[in-house]
């Protein structure tokens, strides 16, 4: 059946029979491909009939569906004709594992982040009937997305609408880890309300049998905000704002899901149908670990075991884990702040051990950013341990509620730099520019395990706001040798010489140290500088370096506007320093998907390409 699927609406030439061949063969599909590629599977499994329906019941391009965050529109992409793309999916130069609008008409809006889908699907609704035109819009949001204080702004917005606008509620209870909170506790009773969905039949039922005013009694009491479903589920929240409330409804039954489409799409203005999917559905393994199946590498299909690459090593996230797990055990005041990503961000293991200091606040990372001040106003010491590209969403918060009151917080920056396969939406190469604008704030980056373990006790010391920023991945266990007491605001030296001076920023300290090893080789001489602190910059070093170097390369993994290098240049202009600086950063763009070695190599930060950067430098001198 797959075959027959060459283009959007392909999918409507399939029987009854062929469409439950089909919702197998998609399955089987996306977990031999996924096994080889990596990639987002269990959630992807999960909505295989959801999606089926949508292209069923729905004309595409012309018809536009959102996927909030959007790792789970593989089957979509297959469905519009991109099956031969799975073969480089999420490589460099292949298919973006998101939906993009560049890659096809059908994708309708780009996504990567939580908690967008309803207010990007308000705004086409309101375009459309601004413009006089006539499609369907349709959003696609997780209830872990709904944990996202973006959602319910948008839900309160779209509660105006006098047009038709289809949310759709796809409710697996997991966001990446198990969902938390009010609203999960409120969905978990919506999904159990057996006594509604009995009483609404028997009750409709009894009313058919009655003639001439029975019909219209059935559509006075559908059509009446204070409804039945009112008098027996709890809350009826989505009905109290204005919002018409379809479900729950089996979320692998095709038929059903048609139906309930059918029905969203004949109401004037917005409706949120409710379905019931399970993560990983068609998969065992995915099934039994979603979470670990949420995002996952080349792995065997027979036993769902991830392909070992060799010795599995410590990643900086583990080391960042392991740490502040001691220090907690000699710190009641410690305690650990996580956005729904508490395996990711190295959590797991303080979550068991200090149950009572350990928060998850679900996918809203702002309001993790401020309920950390609070704890620090409390006189607690928070840790909040958040994906770069995450943190990034709390930019007010960072701001107005923890800087400038000047609160010891602790920002464990995961994932900065280039992260690779997810692409533009999730590579960490802005953080040093939104956080070094903030006034008190602190930032350090470390060159590898061993001081990332040192900077991390400082900043719990620390008595202010200190950014503490790591990459994905193994953690650089070279340079044991150098380790001298972290001091605030100062570098390193690790090699002093004259001419050349490389001053590299935390996980660049590996590119920095090969690249002088090529310029030794040439015969040129080379200082190498580990930065340690972005914020503040040690002036003093710079002044030094300058006396004795006609050129300073500063390289680091962030754009160039509001870099550190951008810093360094106009503290040496500021001061009149003789050296001549030379920013080494990632260019002034959005970096697509690819492996990280691949994406330096394309952007210039592989040893080979800043070499030849700074050898032409040098000799424009």
């Amino acid at each position: 059946m797959l075959e027959r699927i060459q283009k959007e609406n392909d999918i409507k030439n399939l029987n009854g029979e062929e469409l439950e061949i089909l919702a197998e063969e998609i399955r089987q599909f996306l977990v031999e491909k996924v096994s080889r590629t990596g990639g987002h599977l269990a959630s992807n499994l999960g909505v295989v009939e959801l999606t089926m329906a949508l292209h069923l019941m729905f004309d595409l391009p012309q018809d536009k569906i959102i996927w909030d965050v959007g790792h789970q529109s593989y089957t979509h992409k297959l469905l519009t004709g991109r099956k031969e793309g799975f073969d480089d999916l999420r490589r460099y130069g292949g298919m973006s594992g998101f939906p993009k609008r560049k890659e096809s008409p059908c994708d309708a809006f780009d996504t990567g982040h939580s908690s967008t889908s309803i207010s990007a699907g308000l705004g086409l609704v309101t375009a459309r009937d601004l413009k006089g035109e006539d499609y369907r819009v349709i959003s696609v949001i997780g209830d872990g997305s709904l944990t996202g204080g973006m959602a319910y702004e948008a839900l309160n917005n779209a509660a105006h609408l006098k047009t038709n606008f289809i949310i759709v509620l796809n409710d697996n209870h997991m966001s990446i880890s198990e969902n938390v909170g009010g609203m999960s506790r409120y969905l978990a009773k919506l999904r159990t309300a057996d006594i509604y969905t009995g009483l609404k039949k028997g009750v409709t039922n009894t009313l058919h049998s009655i003639p001439v005013i029975g019909d219209p009694l059935i559509e006075k009491i559908r059509k009446t905000k204070s409804s039945i479903k009112q008098l027996v589920v709890p809350g009826m929240f989505f009905e109290d704002m204005g919002i018409t409330y379809l479900g729950p409804v089996p979320g692998h039954n095709l038929s059903l899901l048609c139906r309930a489409l059918r029905e969203a799409s004949k109401i004037d203005g917005p409706v949120l149908l409710h379905v019931l999917t399970r993560k990983g559905k068609g998969y065992v393994p995915a099934e039994q670990a979603p979470d670990k199946f949420h995002g996952i590498g080349p792995f065997d299909i027979a036993t769902g075991e991830v392909c070992s690459s060799g010795e599995k090593k410590d990643s900086y996230t583990d080391v960042f884990g392991k740490v502040l797990c001691d220090e907690a055990r000699r710190d009641p005041k410690i305690a650990a702040i996580t956005a729904a990503m508490a395996d990711g961000t190295g959590l797991s293991r303080f979550r068991r051990m200090f149950p009572d200091r350990f928060f998850d606040v679900g996918i809203a990372e702002e309001h993790a950013v401020t309920f950390a001040a609070g704890l620090a106003a409390g006189g607690m010491k928070p840790v909040f341990a958040v994906y770069s590209s995450f943190l990034q969403r709390g930019y007010d918060q960072l701001i107005h509620d923890v800087g400038l009151q000047n609160l010891p917080v602790v920002l464990a920056v995961d994932r900065a730099g280039l992260v690779g396969s997810d692409g533009e939406t999730h590579q960490g190469i802005f953080d040093l520019s939104y956080l070094g604008s903030i006034p008190n704030m602190t930032i350090l980056s470390p060159k590898n395990k061993w001081e990332l373990a040192d900077m991390l006790r400082f900043a719990l010391a620390f008595e202010g706001p200190v950014a503490l920023r790591y990459p994905r991945g193994t953690a650089y266990d070279g340079y044991r040798e150098f380790r001298a007491p972290v001091v605030y605001g100062k570098s390193e030296m690790i090699r002093e010489e004259k001419d050349i001076a490389l001053v590299s920023v935390g996980h660049m300290f590996e590119t920095a140290a090969a690249v002088r090893d090529m310029l030794k080789e040439k015969g040129y001489s080379c200082t190498l500088v580990n930065a340690r602190f972005v914020k503040p910059l040690d002036e003093e070093m710079f002044v030094e370096l300058s006396r004795t170097h006609d050129l300073i390369g500063v390289i680091e993994e962030n754009v160039p506007c509001g870099s550190f290098g951008e810093r360094v240049l106009a503290f040496a202009c500021k001061r009149g320093l003789k050296a001549r600086i030379l920013p080494l950063s990632l260019p002034d763009d959005y970096v697509e998907h690819g492996s990280v070695e691949i994406l330096r190599r394309e952007t210039g930060l592989d040893p080979e390409s800043l070499t030849k950067r700074i050898l032409e430098a040098y000799k424009e001198l």
